[in-house]
């Protein structure tokens, strides 16, 4: 059992270099408030005068305390466990005094035989990192003391329990404390010693306070009652020793400590004990052999082993377990950097591989979240381009009155037989032009996708590209860059798409002549019918000329040029109803006069005019919708993704793989290089640790 507190103290060794925080060591810390006495319960429990005393603030970093029980004879076995230099060096002090030693862990190697020298040291040591004014750290100092006269043991003096801020201590003195004091008792391994002095009531002790925050069941906490002798004349501390004020798990302990002029007398350790026990024997002869320094030290001896026994399987399981994560995270930060131009030309061929493969949707990082790459190209084709053109109305901004005006227009001055071709023509063109916006908003969109592929390349693929920022943002460059050249083209193209149809309008287009055909038998037959309907007394020819006097008539739309036309049409009707030769007298019209009618009921003839053209763009224009809807990813997939995927790799390597670029680019960021050593020096720590505990026996154990 014994051997166990000399492998916590190596594992606490072993860790001190990388932060202990990191694995939760079985040790005891001492909590009270100021100077209740907790580093004179130390020294006695060292034997000797070592740690800073005095009234205030003394304590003000932590401070741990390893004790190495090394026996006279055998010394060399045991300093050897411990530390092959201190068996060495101290067989050198064997002539000043070799029975006793301490060393500090920030003065690495040098051996203190001179416990007053050890006293200035944790002095000069406090202000060099606390300052010289009353501010506490919470970096602690690392002390071992080599001692026949010790049990093995590892203490944790802490800073007291304070209240008011004295001299230029910081206002929140007492919550830092505090804090310090928790980071330490908080990890479940940890045993805390509870120190209160017996002239103070025991209900009111901070240090059972703090200890009870973080331990409720009192499982890990063992109560320490100091300065015995002073209390009031006629009280004593039967009650609070017999544990019937405040019962502890783990007991309560008695001591007396030395008083301050005892210290300043130079009153030796050895005769304060002495003194402890004539005392003890004398006030409480019933508890004597219950208390007292001597029977703490053990206490705590036996206390430790047993705690540290408990903690082993869960301790052996957490290191192993780190270890497995440190060896992952120090892959996964790569090696060091040898070949340089090697390692250049992998990282660029490589993302050049993982974009094309992000494209092709043969990455090894498949996406589950949303769309990417390729698969995200193809929706904006075929979903949001494609729908975005199905909504395209082929008659959208066309009323009917504008396609009217139109066929108007074409005609010029002359009034027209037939309907002109012109005013098709420029209406389709019209309706085609608005083909134009959604492809460039394609072609937009998949330039955007592609700039993204690069973001989730760099992100998931090539892990090793966030180790060198500088070729990242080049390569990000790059790639950009090469995208940004290749947007113009590519807008110029469809561009040209729709310059193409606009071009010519090819009314022989097979599917367009069929949709023709089938709209001149619809009006071939609908004119049939009307024939059909008309009284069977007119003779045909006659229903024809009427029909033609009515068209140039009220019927001729022409009359809708100009709203006064229409008046003028009306007038005209009058005259041929009832008196055909003689004009109305008092009737003449200025033209510009007559009221502007809103809407007007369209003659048959505007009307089927109307139907053709509007049918012939609706026709005309799915045709060519048909075609654009086609022929547009093909060019955005030439001009833009392809052309990318094929020319990336050489133009990345046309333009970083350069020997004057080759250092700047694989430069690590500054914080890589240190993560990457502090993983390494944090995976020797667990490994030396793994070994330290393998080598604990079974037998040890029980």
């Amino acid at each position: 059992m014994e051997a166990l507190i000399p492998v916590i103290n190596k594992l606490q060794d072993v860790f001190n270099t990388v932060g202990a925080d990191i694995i939760q060591l079985p040790q005891i810390a001492v909590v009270g408030t100021q100077s209740s006495g907790k580093s004179s319960v130390l020294e006695s429990l060292v034997g000797r005068d070592l740690l800073p005393r005095g009234t205030g603030i003394v304590t003000r970093r932590p401070l741990i305390l390893q004790l190495v029980h090394v026996d006279p004879e055998d010394r060399r076995k045991t300093s050897d466990e411990n530390d092959p230099n201190a068996w060495k060096n101290g067989r050198l002090y064997k002539g000043v005094d070799g029975e006793e030693w301490g060393k500090f862990l920030h003065t690495k190697n040098k051996v203190y035989t001179d416990f007053d020298e050890i006293r200035q040291e944790i002095e000069a040591e406090t202000e060099r990192i606390s300052g010289n004014n009353k501010g506490i750290s919470d970096e602690p100092i690392h002390l071992k003391i080599f001692s026949p006269h010790v049990v093995n043991l590892t203490l944790v003096d802490l800073p007291g329990i304070t209240k008011v801020p004295v001299g230029d201590q910081p206002k929140d003195i007492e919550i830092q404390i505090r804090e310090l004091i928790l980071k330490y008792i908080s990890n479940p391994n940890c045993i805390i010693l509870a120190v209160t002095a017996a002239n103070t009531d025991m209900a009111t002790s901070e240090a059972l306070k703090v200890a009870r925050e973080v331990d409720p069941d009192g499982r890990r906490t063992l109560a320490v009652v100091t300065k015995l002798d002073l209390m009031d004349a006629g009280t004593d501390a039967m009650d609070v020793l017999m544990g019937r004020v405040i019962p502890v798990k783990l007991g309560l302990i008695g001591v007396v400590n030395r008083s301050q002029l005892d210290i300043n007398t130079k009153k030796s350790v050895a005769d304060a004990i002495r003194d402890e026990y004539a005392f003890l024997q004398k006030k409480y002869p019933s508890l004597a052999n219950r208390n007292g320094t001597k029977y703490l030290a053990r206490t705590l001896n036996r206390l430790l082993m047993h705690h540290i026994r408990d903690c082993l399987p869960e301790l052996k399981t957490r290191i192993n377990v780190l270890a497995a994560q440190y060896q992952s995270l120090l892959s996964s930060y790569g090696e060091p950097v040898e070949d340089k131009s090697a390692t250049l030309l992998q990282l660029i061929t490589k993302f050049a591989a993982e974009y094309c493969n992000t494209i092709e949707g043969t990455a090894k990082y498949i996406e589950t979240a949303e769309l990417c790459g390729g698969a995200r190209i193809c929706y904006i084709f075929h979903e949001t381009f494609g729908r975005t053109l199905e909504s395209v109305d082929p008659l959208g901004g066309l009323t009917t009155i504008d396609v009217l005006t139109a066929i108007r227009n074409a005609t010029g001055p002359r009034p027209a037989l037939f309907v002109p071709e012109v005013s098709f023509e420029l209406l389709v063109k019209r309706q085609v032009k608005r083909l134009e916006e959604p492809s460039l908003r394609c072609v937009e969109l998949v330039h955007e996708e592609m700039q993204r592929i690069i973001q989730h390349c760099s992100n998931y693929s090539t892990q090793e590209l966030l180790r060198f920022p500088k070729l990242h943002d080049a390569i990000v460059e790059v790639v950009t860059s090469l995208l940004r050249k290749r947007l113009p083209v590519t807008n110029e193209m469809v561009h040209n798409l729709v310059a193409i149809e606009l071009a010519y309008i090819n009314t022989k287009h097979p599917d367009f002549a069929d949709a023709c055909g089938l709209m001149n038998n619809n009006i071939e037959e609908q004119r049939r019918n009307r024939m059909r309907e008309l009284p069977s007394a007119v003779p045909r020819d006659k229903a024809a000329g009427t029909q033609g006097d009515q068209e140039a008539g009220t019927g001729n739309w022409r009359g809708m040029l100009k709203k006064g036309e229409d008046g003028l049409a009306d007038e005209k009707s009058k005259q041929q109803g009832p008196l055909p030769a003689s004009p109305q007298k008092g009737h003449a019209v200025n033209l510009l006069d007559v009221p502007v009618p809103v809407a007007r009921k369209l003659s048959a003839r505007e009307q089927r005019d109307c139907e053709v053209i509007e049918r012939l763009i609706k026709s005309y224009f799915l045709i060519v919708r048909k075609n654009i809807q086609d022929s547009v990813p093909k060019a955005v997939m030439h001009f833009l993704v392809n052309h990318v995927k094929d020319s990336l790799q050489s133009e990345l390597v046309g333009q970083l793989y350069k020997s004057v670029l080759l250092d700047d680019l694989l430069t690590e960021s500054e914080d890589m290089a240190q993560r990457r050593n502090e993983a390494a020096d944090m995976l020797k720590a667990l490994q030396k640790a793994s070994q330290v505990i393998a080598e604990i026996r079974e037998t040890h154990l029980w």
